[in-house]
Order: C-alpha cells, then sequence, then structure tokens
C-alpha cells in the first residue's frame, strides 16, 4: 500500500520537472518523498504509539498529541518545500492542502485502529466463550460418572441380595464400563460403534438386575456408520427410562431404537409410567436428560431435534442428531 502511496506522485514529480530544463529534475522529487514519509510517520505513530497507549486512558492528550504532530509535520513539509523546490506559492493554501492531506491519513489510520481493536476484542470475547464452554463442558461431564457410578451401585446391591451367581460377570462387565468412562468419556469424540456397545453392557446389565420384571427392547440399526459422537451422550436417556420406568408400574417396558446412517442419528427411548403413582425422586432426579440437553447446545447447535413427550401413561424421548 505503502510503495502504491508512494510511487504515484514520485513518478508524476519527476515526469513533470523532467519537461523543465532549468530545474533538477530531483528536487521535486526529494519533496514528495518526504510527503510520502510524514505520511506513514503519522499512520505508524498513530497506530502503534499514541492510540494503543493513550487513547483509552487519556483522549484528550491523544487528540493533542495528533494535533502537535501534523503540525510538527506540517512545518517540516514547508520546509522541505521552499528549500528543495521554491519559495513561490501561496503559504495559506499550501497548509490547507497538506493539512487536509494529514487529516486524512490520519483518519484511515484511526480507522485502522478501530478495526484492529475490534477483532482483538472479538477474539478475546470468542476465546473467554470457547474458555467458559470448555468449562461447563467439563462440568457437565464430571456430573455423568457420579450419577452413573450410583445407578450401578444399586444393580450389583441388588444381585447381591439375591445371592446370584451373576455378581462376578456383572462386576466383570461393570469394569468394562468404568474402563470406558475413565478413559474415553474426555475424549472429544468417539466411534458411534463404541457408544452402542457401552449401551449394549448397559442395558445387559439392567436385564441381569431386572429379570423377567421389566420387558426391555434394544433395537439397533445401521450401526455401520463411520460418524464419531460426543461420549456418554446417549446413556442419560436410557438411564432416566429405567429410573423413572419401572417401579410401582404394573407391566413395565422399555424400548430403546437407535438408527444410524453416514448424515443422521435417529435415538429414541420409550418406556412406560404412572400418572398414578408417583416416586420419590432423589437429589440427582433431573440431572441425566437437564444435562445432555446442555451438552447438546454446546456440542451441536442447530444440529439436532430433542422431542420429549407423555402419551398415554408412555414417556416418550426422540433424539435427531444431523451429522452435517
Amino acid at each position: 500500500m505503502w510503495i502504491g502511496y508512494t510511487a504515484l506522485p514520485l513518478l508524476n514529480a519527476f515526469q513533470n520537472d523532467s519537461s523543465r530544463t532549468r530545474v533538477n529534475p530531483y528536487t521535486n522529487t526529494t519533496y514528495w518523498v518526504y510527503v510520502s514519509i510524514s505520511s506513514i510517520i503519522l499512520f505508524y505513530i498513530n497506530s502503534e504509539v499514541l492510540f494503543p497507549k493513550i487513547y483509552k486512558k487519556q483522549p484528550i492528550r491523544y487528540f493533542l498529541s495528533i494535533v502537535a504532530l501534523i503540525l510538527v509535520l506540517l512545518w517540516g513539509r514547508f520546509f522541505v518545500r521552499v528549500t528543495f523546490v521554491g519559495s513561490d506559492i501561496n503559504k495559506s493554501l499550501f497548509y490547507v492542502n497538506a493539512f487536509i492531506q494529514y487529516l486524512y491519513v490520519f483518519g484511515i489510520s484511526a480507522s485502522y485502529c478501530f478495526f484492529s481493536d475490534y477483532q482483538k476484542q472479538q477474539e478475546i470475547q470468542r476465546e473467554n466463550e470457547n474458555e467458559r464452554l470448555k468449562s461447563e463442558l467439563s462440568f457437565l461431564r464430571s456430573q455423568i460418572s457420579p450419577h452413573f457410578m450410583f445407578n450401578l451401585m444399586n444393580s450389583l446391591v441388588s444381585l447381591n441380595r439375591k445371592k446370584s451367581d451373576l455378581v462376578e460377570p456383572v462386576l466383570l462387565k461393570m469394569a468394562d464400563l468404568l474402563r470406558y468412562m475413565l478413559y474415553e468419556k474426555d475424549d472429544k469424540r468417539i466411534s458411534l460403534e463404541n457408544e452402542v456397545k457401552y449401551l449394549s453392557n448397559y442395558i445387559d446389565l439392567q436385564k441381569v438386575r431386572f429379570g423377567d420384571y421389566v420387558n426391555i427392547d434394544f433395537d439397533v440399526k445401521s450401526t455401520g456408520s463411520s460418524k464419531s459422537i460426543e461420549p456418554m451422550l446417549l446413556i442419560p436417556f436410557v438411564e432416566n427410562a429405567f429410573k423413572h420406568g419401572v417401579g410401582m408400574i404394573e407391566n413395565p417396558f422399555i424400548k430403546v431404537e437407535l438408527e444410524a446412517t453416514n448424515d443422521e442419528l435417529r435415538f429414541k427411548v420409550t418406556n412406560k409410567f404412572s400418572y398414578d403413582k408417583k416416586e420419590a425422586k432423589d437429589g440427582a432426579s433431573g440431572i441425566g436428560l437437564n444435562n445432555v440437553k446442555r451438552r447438546l447446545e454446546l456440542l451441536y447447535p442447530k444440529q439436532y431435534v430433542l422431542n420429549v413427550s407423555e402419551t398415554e401413561n408412555l414417556y416418550t424421548t426422540d433424539l435427531k442428531l444431523n451429522f452435517k
């Protein structure tokens, strides 16, 4: 930009002076070199020194400094004009034209400063927002483990009371689940296949716990999708169904449906519930669904549709997640 700003006046000055036999063609060129250099000095002193260090703290001092700088450059410009070109000029007109030119350069410099400052502020805000979202997401993920552990411990206690031979295999399966939680939940994304396997292990544990008392159906289609997903994103829907769909309910059932393609994931959980008999809720009640809703907002903005409905003693959560 500065090469172009400097070159055009210089070429024009050299051409005009070359047509005069009595004038050194380099005298007027020297003057225009000063004009360009002084404009560059004004631009960068304002953008790199005065604006960032004085403007926000002492705006009056800032504008006084700009005026003083322009006056110094005007005096130098007049001196160079008289020394190298001649004094046959209209001083008033000279100063007015020069001042307007410097004012124009200052306007460009100030606009550049405001725009750069705005971009920096926006970048800082984005960084702060990203850090806030990361912290919030980390907190949401950390809530899953205690809640999930609480439910798993209930399952194990139930089996132990029955003196079941399944305690040992269940403990091994629980170890697999805990390994998944410890080593994969902090990953940004995992394969959908691993998430489905995790759901399957969890549902198998619940089948062992409830036996024939609860009709549990897990229907998976198109699990060959190569897409990845946020770890432990789907489990809260299933946990919620087992938490509120099995106690004090006649003929309880839970149906989990998952269908995935390379473009979309459809996950639907349906469980029976009772309007007449309300279960006592502990302090963790509601954490799961609220948690997953917030995670969806953070990780998949405008990429998901979540519908929750209650009809004819059936509670249904239906999630559509767009991978595009």
